[in-house]
C-alpha cells in the first residue's frame, strides 16, 4: 500500500508545488508508481508537469465535491512513472460548498483510500492557507512535508502550521506524522538563515532534512518549460538537491552518481 506524503505550509513562494513536482519526478525515474494530487487552486504543480489547464476536464474540484471519483481525473504526464490529479481555478470554490458538509474533511481522505494501493506515493500539493481544503490533505496523509524559507517571518508561519498538525492529529487523523521541514532557496553564506536553520532544529531534532535546497537559476526556469527540473537540466544544482533530499526520504546514503571528468583539452592522433 502506498504512502500519502502532503507539502504543505500556509505561506506561499516557499518552493511547495516545485517540491511536489521534483520529489514525484525522482520517485517516478526510479519504477516508482507516483500520484500527484494538486489541491491548490493556482494549479502550479499541474502546469509543473506540462499540463494545460484549459484542457483539464475533471479536476480535484470535482473529486472534492464528490462529482467524480478520483480515477476519472488521474491524468498521466510524460514524465516516467508520474500521474496527477490536476487542480484547475474552480477548486477555489470547493471551501464554500464543503461549508455545510457534515463530512467535509473526509472528502479527499475516502477517494484516496479507493487508489491508495494502486501507487507506491500520493504526493498531495496542499494550497497555502489552513483552510478546509488543507484540513482535507493533512486528514488523507501518513505524513507532512513542510517547505519554509530560512526567514525569521517563516517561523511565526512554521508555528501556526505545528499548532493545525495538533488539532488534525487530536480530531482526525492520530497517526499523522511530519515527515521533514525543509529549507528551499537556501543561502547558507547568511548569518540569518543559518540562525533560522539552528532554531528550527531545536524545536524539531530529527526533522530538519540535511540537503537544503538552494536558490537556483534552473529551478525557477523548469516549469516555464513545463518540466521538473531533473529533466530540463539533470546536472543542476536543483536537480542534484532534490535528489538528495529524495535519498533521505528513502533512508538511502547522501551520495550523488560520480560524473565523468571531461578533459579541458583533447588532441587529435
Amino acid at each position: 500500500m502506498g504512502k500519502i506524503i502532503a507539502v504543505a505550509n500556509q505561506k506561499g513562494g516557499v518552493g511547495k508545488s516545485t517540491t511536489v513536482i521534483n520529489i514525484a519526478a525522482y520517485f517516478g525515474s526510479r519504477d516508482m508508481k507516483i500520484l500527484c494530487v494538486d489541491a491548490d487552486p493556482q494549479g502550479n504543480s499541474t502546469t509543473g508537469f506540462g499540463i494545460k489547464k484549459k484542457s483539464v476536464e475533471i479536476s480535484t474540484y470535482d473529486i472534492m465535491t464528490g462529482k467524480a471519483r478520483i480515477q476519472e481525473a488521474v491524468i498521466e504526464t510524460e514524465f516516467k512513472g508520474v500521474s496527477i490529479v490536476p487542480a484547475t481555478e474552480d477548486l477555489a470554490g470547493c471551501e464554500i460548498e464543503l461549508a455545510s458538509n457534515e463530512n467535509r474533511v473526509n472528502r479527499l481522505k475516502m477517494q484516496l483510500l479507493s487508489c491508495k494501493e494502486d501507487y507506491d506515493y500520493i504526493i498531495i500539493d496542499c494550497p497555502p492557507a489552513l483552510g478546509t481544503i488543507t484540513i482535507n490533505c493533512l486528514v488523507a496523509a501518513d505524513s507532512i512535508i513542510v517547505p519554509m524559507l530560512a526567514e525569521f517571518y517563516a517561523l511565526e508561519g512554521l508555528s501556526q502550521l505545528v499548532n493545525t498538525i495538533k488539532i488534525v492529529k487530536s480530531n482526525y487523523n492520530p497517526s499523522l506524522e511530519i515527515e521533514g521541514i525543509l529549507f528551499t532557496m537556501f543561502d547558507g553564506r547568511l548569518n540569518v538563515a543559518n540562525d533560522v536553520v539552528a532554531e528550527v532544529e531545536k524545536y524539531f531534532p530529527d526533522k530538519v532534512f540535511e540537503t537544503k535546497i538552494p536558490r537556483n537559476v534552473r529551478i525557477s526556469e523548469a516549469p516555464s518549460h513545463g518540466k521538473p527540473v531533473m529533466y530540463y537540466d539533470k546536472t543542476s544544482k536543483g536537480a542534484e538537491s532534490y535528489e538528495l533530499v529524495c535519498h533521505e526520504l528513502l533512508g538511502e546514503a547522501l551520495e550523488l552518481p560520480k560524473k565523468k571528468r571531461r578533459g579541458i583539452f583533447t588532441f587529435k592522433k
